[in-house]
């Protein structure tokens, strides 16, 4: 038996009550509706959604939920009526962390519960998993849209933020960076290793909090171009030719035409992702800025960016060591700018 009280959460209390056995067998369970307010003090042990999410109010329900417990590690199953593609992004939208069919034995989700809060670890750790987790989402959501053309919705990346700052400040960078290298997509895990590097870049130079989600932000969101990029390239195992390195090239033009469109990107989001491949001397592109053109937004991204694609793990090639990356990023002198590469130095020692 686990310590905590697991909240079930239905909309049909008689349907969830062989459930509710299940997970009275591993801990405390309390059944609520809809209508709870969820006022009380704590955080359960973990959540167990048995909602019809096409119904408004099993939504509502969700939105309180995630709200209530926003920036908390917290185990959340969402049981699926229709184990759709666009019914399990609402649900990891919503909070869920593991989503399984609803027709699935009530031991199953006894089980995958217990998992969930097996592996969550100590606080420390937990931030972190949460962090990345939350993060993955609001890349899947934001790719997704992006590679079929749907309009780009700010929402999900937004709440995304707030738990990567807390997971790199509370959880440390090193354990941020350990988390996020476990995961198999490139595009996914350079995303996610910029992001947590523009958390600890932001928190290290001081930054208020209004800027240090505006810069992590656009960290996490700088290549979403690459969700029009053809798979061949993108996943190339190796280095690309010549014409596959013009293809790959694009994505930062294509990312700031993508948010562009859905029209809800700052000015600082959309100025980085179209820029953070430009150098201090001109040699970067897609326009060829130089000196004062380029952005301070722009001159700290594209630091945090060269050094995850130098430390990212691959199949078919190691990390480079962090001194070794240091002494890269210190030699693009005139590219970069050497204050600010020196203090990203202190930043993740």
């Amino acid at each position: 038996m686990h310590e905590g009280t697991i909240v079930l959460v239905t909309d049909r209390p008689d349907r969830s009550a062989d459930l509710a056995a299940a997970l009275r067998q591993i801990g405390t369970c309390e059944v609520v509706g809809t209508d709870e307010r969820w006022t009380g003090a704590g955080a359960p042990l973990g959540i167990v959604s048995d909602l019809t999410l096409s119904r408004p109010e099993a939504v509502q329900c969700l939105k309180a939920l995630e709200s209530r417990y926003r920036g908390q590690p917290l185990p959340v199953i969402g049981l699926l009526r229709r184990a759709t593609p666009e019914a399990l992004r609402q649900a990891k939208s919503l909070g869920a962390t593991v989503c399984l069919p609803a027709y699935v034995p009530p031991q199953t989700v006894a089980t995958a519960l217990v998992n969930q809060i097996e592996h969550t670890g100590p606080v420390s750790e937990r931030l972190v998993v949460h962090g990345v987790a939350r993060a993955g989402e609001a890349l899947t959501s934001l790719l997704a849209d992006a590679r079929t053309g749907s309009p780009i919705h700010m929402e999900t990346v937004e709440a995304g933020l707030g738990p990567i700052l807390t997971a790199v400040q509370e959880g440390g960078l090193a354990r941020w960076l350990d988390t996020v290298w476990t995961h198999d997509d490139a595009t996914y895990q350079h995303c996610l290793l910029v992001a947590g590097l523009g958390a600890q870049f932001a928190l290290h130079l001081g930054f208020r909090r209004d800027d240090q989600h505006r810069f992590v932000r656009a960290a996490l969101v700088h290549d979403v171009g690459k969700a029009r990029i053809p798979l061949p390239i993108l996943n190339k195992p190796g280095r690309l030719d010549a014409d596959e390195a013009a293809v790959m090239r694009t994505h930062a033009a294509l990312g700031y035409d993508i948010l562009q469109a859905g029209g809800e990107c700052d000015a600082l989001t959309l100025d980085a992702v179209r820029h953070h491949h430009e150098m201090l001397d001109g040699t970067g592109y897609p326009d060829g800025l130089s000196g004062a053109a380029v952005s301070d937004t722009v001159r700290l991204l594209t630091i945090c960016d060269i050094y995850a694609a130098l430390t990212e793990r691959r199949p078919y090639k190691a990390p480079m060591p962090r001194a070794e990356a240091m002494g890269i990023l210190q030699g693009m002198d005139g590219k970069l700018e050497p204050r600010l590469v020196q203090l990203f130095g202190q930043a993740v020692t």
